[in-house]
């Protein structure tokens, strides 16, 4: 087992695997200064993470999903069989669903993003040492879900359009029970067209009767 189980008062040896210098000693900086955890091994390419990984024994193994000679996802899927009690973080730049769940079909325990906090990093570490697994099935759902509402991104007022365009009101008696001139109400329909990825108004129409509990009604 790794030397960090939750109140074993040992340092959480961390491995850092990055392509970019810059980068690895960024995190190694971070995690050092870190209380209770250590960095035992940096490394620049897939090869020499596997190569290293099972010489030092990592609790936690921080991995960029790009790598020159693979991806960080066939490091956590090899580490998975190689070091069954090492728990692998993906560190990434892009905010990917597709990444995202195939961080967590490989074993992952936390997709973190090259953005965040130096404190955030820090307590997905130490979170995920103490056995915690920041990636699920129902993250993952609500990531979808998420993505996949064409309504994410409305404003409130074209939220209430597009409710009223569910009940049949033309343009001038949205504008009416809204309190708003005709012409706005055209402008907010071409807004939320583009955001929604359609057209015509018909569509709007459609999809809001193919809604039986649409998403943005409170």
């Amino acid at each position: 087992m790794g030397g960090n189980e939750a109140g074993s008062g040992t340092q959480t040896r961390v491995m850092i695997v990055d392509d970019h210098e810059i980068v690895r000693r960024g995190l190694a900086e971070l995690i050092t200064r870190a209380e209770g955890l250590s960095v035992v091994a940096e490394a620049s390419s897939m090869r020499e993470a596997l190569r290293r990984a099972p010489a030092v024994r990592p609790d936690i193994v921080l991995v960029d999903l790009q790598l020159p000679d693979g991806t960080g996802i066939d490091i956590v899927r090899r580490l998975r069989h190689l070091l069954p009690a090492t728990r692998c973080l993906v560190v990434t730049s892009f905010d990917d669903d597709r990444a995202f769940a195939e961080a967590y079909e490989a074993g992952a325990k936390a997709h973190l993003l090259k953005t965040a906090r130096g404190t955030d990093i820090v307590d997905a570490v130490r979170a995920v040492a103490r056995g915690r697994d920041l990636l699920d099935e129902r993250t993952l759902a609500r990531r979808r879900a998420r993505r996949d509402d064409p309504t994410a991104r409305l404003t409130p007022s074209e939220h209430r359009v597009i409710e009223l365009i569910g009940k049949g009101l033309s343009n001038r008696e949205i504008g009416d029970e809204l309190g708003i001139a005709e012409k706005t109400v055209k402008n907010h329909i071409t807004s939320l067209l583009a955001k929604m990825g359609l057209q015509r108004r018909t569509q709007v129409a459609a999809w809001v009767a193919g809604q039986a509990a649409a998403p943005w009604k409170r």
